[in-house]
């Protein structure tokens, strides 16, 4: 499904070049959960960007379903995020004073669907991450806990079916206990055939996942199978 060929990342500021992705190559397939952990500053930042298609290496290649990212135009890399990936992040990206549906289906707000069709979706979604009191539904964002609130950014990603759920540091802004509750909402969803990859600096974090690919200074120093 992803496949990563000698990526190389350099930004440059004036005559400073940083160099935040050297080289790094590795396959993810259909199904696999995969943790990509490392310190701040060791390039896990760039890598999911150029993963979820909002960046491009600068030299290298980066193909998912066979599709080689750099060679699209921004259209079609819009439809890509659109249609195959699934993003959730640390800080929720939820509207606050939105409702928890009018959230989740914020992808369908270019679809052709009735809206009877979108709220169809939305509940399943949200069903499916986990979040099954339909009381809440028509709650703000802002009314609900950050575990709630991560359940519905998860259900949000999972809306569109995407081929790959891109999750950027999804326990950050949570306590262990809540983190521990949404990641085994990951662990089920991928027990059911998504594919996920995870970027965390937290080592506990990591373990939820099956694969574990360790970068540092822009490089993979470790690739271990988590049994």
């Amino acid at each position: 499904m992803i496949e990563c060929k000698n990526i190389c990342k350099t930004y440059v500021n004036g005559d400073v070049s940083t160099q935040a992705v050297r080289g790094i190559s590795f396959k993810i397939e259909k199904g696999e959960f995969v943790a990509i952990i490392g310190p701040s500053g060791s390039g896990k930042s760039t890598l999911m960007h150029i993963l979820g298609a909002l960046d491009t290496p600068t030299s290298g290649q980066y193909s998912l379903d066979g599709k080689e990212i750099s060679k699209m135009s921004e259209d079609e890399l819009s439809d890509l995020r659109r249609e195959k990936i699934g993003f959730v992040f640390q800080a929720f990206n939820l509207l606050p004073r939105t409702t928890v549906m009018r959230n989740v289906m914020l992808p369908l707000l270019f679809s052709e669907l009735p809206m009877k069709k979108r709220e169809e979706m939305a509940k399943k979604s949200l069903k499916y991450s986990g979040l099954d009191d339909e009381k809440l539904y028509n709650n703000f964002s802002n009314q609900l806990s950050g575990g709630q609130i991560q359940r519905v950014a998860i259900a949000r990603a999972l809306i569109n079916d995407p081929a790959i759920i891109l999750a950027d540091e999804p326990t950050g802004n949570l306590d262990t206990k809540t983190s521990h509750i949404v990641m085994n909402a990951f662990q089920e969803l991928n027990r059911n055939g998504h594919t996920i990859v995870l970027i965390t600096h937290e080592p506990e974090i990591a373990n939820f996942a099956k694969r574990i690919i360790s970068v540092r200074d822009g490089v993979i120093e470790k690739d271990t199978r988590n049994i």
